[in-house]
């Protein structure tokens, strides 16, 4: 940790792989014997919601919603103290320790608090801390250990108390442990805080770059342009010489082919949903197919060609991507396949298909609808805007250059984050390891201590 904190006087190996050497002092202690440790229970729904005195049920999915002290919050889901009793399940009490055990959410290692007697789910585990020992301290030390080693193989990922029970920790006095739980809450508050303004700066640059597109693909670059009602109510005004229209009048729709066609590792990509993520269509991981079902994919005028769009019309609705020069592949399933009929800049129309021009169309289409899917016809009958072809080009080039600023300002601030949750992780691991000695720290300026959120990854 650099030269600012000081080391212990004497170490000892703790034969722990993750723990490595621990103070002389400190001891090796496995998980078992620093509490109690529980899976939850099962709770059919005719069982919740019931009158009585409640509880509230927690579940594997409520390990990503804590607040910013890392205590899980109130769960939608309750049961009764009496129908928990007739159940069996165990009553975790205030400042237990849970965590998934079962199912991709537990190698996220999310290590939460409950912060009233609450129950959790059969999918997950919990741990009540005994006296002997500083639940925050335990759950900061928790965050080392490392559940992707121990997990059962199988399709589905899973644990048992068994093997939490035997892992290891490094264990310290209890008035050592409540020193080092309040050096961590301190120090990882403020970095924490750095991350949020960072995320808050990524909010921002996000959104002023979607102004500059919606205004820039509706209103043009020239401020001085002569206005003229576009007839579309939601839409105002946009440039005289400007073309709003559907948008089949400037772009054929073509969908997909609904065949189920043959995978193989050496073959012909497909772009489905997930390769149209991004602003080229991304080919990298994608499904490939045989030179014969290719063949009947690209049928009727389907070969994906440089300056056609791919847009995507289930699921993810409304993601488009640009066609790369020179690939060959053709169409998966759930998107379909733009093509200009006019001259149309395709980098200034991708811009228009990502702006509020269609995305409210989008969503008025939407509303209601729990299976989130439009038809080629829809998309067809899109509102978009034309400007004269130089106009298009110029918007296009402008968006760019704005683009790939923002960009640079944005993935300056990822980079940000990353090394400040790579800081706090470094941190939270030397502090509970006795890498650095922090018995004498005292917040500076007499500051108030205020725990940060979880998870500590």
């Amino acid at each position: 940790m650099g030269g600012r904190y000081r080391a212990y006087n004497g170490y000892k190996s703790s034969d722990v792989q993750w723990l490595g050497e621990i103070p002389k002092l400190w001891k090796i202690t496995q998980i078992k014997h620093i509490g109690c440790l529980k899976g939850g229970a099962g709770f059919p729904h005719s069982e919740q919601g019931v009158s009585g005195e409640y509880l509230d049920v927690h579940k594997v999915n409520a390990l990503g919603s804590a607040d910013d002290k890392g205590i899980l919050q109130s769960s939608e889901n309750s049961i009764s103290v009496n129908t928990a009793s007739r159940l069996g399940a165990y009553i975790f009490p205030a400042n237990s320790i849970v965590f998934a055990k079962v199912g991709a959410a537990l190698l996220l290692s999310r290590i939460r608090l409950v912060g009233t007697p609450a129950c959790i789910d059969n999918n997950m585990m919990g741990l009540v801390v005994n006296e002997q020992n500083d639940f925050n301290f335990i759950r900061y030390s928790m965050c080392l250990v490392r559940f992707d080693y121990l997990v059962n193989p199988g399709a589905i990922p899973s644990l048992n108390e068994f093997q939490i029970g035997n892992s290891f920790l490094a264990i310290p006095s209890i008035e050592e442990q409540k020193k080092i739980a309040n050096f961590l809450d301190y120090e990882t508050a403020k970095i924490d805080t750095l991350i949020d303004k960072q995320q808050q700066l990524i909010k921002l640059l996000k959104e002023k770059r979607q102004a500059v597109i919606s205004h820039a693909v509706t209103k043009g670059l020239n401020p001085a342009a002569p206005m003229k009602d576009s007839g579309v109510e939601w839409l105002g005004e946009v440039p005289e010489g400007w073309v709003v229209a559907l948008l089949k009048y400037f772009w054929t729709v073509l969908d997909c082919k609904h065949i189920t066609a043959e995978f193989v590792d050496d073959g012909i990509p497909l772009a489905s949903i997930k390769e149209v993520k991004s602003w080229i269509v991304d080919l990298s991981d994608a499904k490939k197919t045989t030179e014969k079902y290719y063949e009947l994919l690209v049928e009727g005028n389907r070969k994906p060609q440089f300056g056609d769009i791919i847009y995507s019309r289930n699921a993810t609705v409304g993601e488009a991507a640009l066609v790369p020069e020179d690939v060959k592949f053709a169409m998966g399933q759930d998107v379909c396949l733009l093509k200009k009929q006019t001259k149309f800049n395709s980098e200034y129309f991708l811009h228009q298909l990502n702006s509020p021009v269609v995305k409210l169309q989008l969503e008025s289409l939407l509303i209601g609808s729990t299976f989130k899917r439009i038809n080629v016809e829809e998309i067809r009958n899109f509102w978009v805007v034309s400007p004269p072809i130089e106009e298009q080009n110029e918007i296009a080039d402008f968006l760019q250059s704005k683009s790939n600023r923002y960009e640079k300002l944005i993935k300056k601030a990822e980079t940000a984050i990353v090394l400040m949750q790579e800081r706090r992780t470094a941190l939270i691991s030397a502090a509970v390891t006795g890498k650095i000695d922090v018995r004498n720290w005292q917040p500076a300026g007499g500051e108030r201590l205020t725990p940060p959120s979880l998870p500590l990854t």
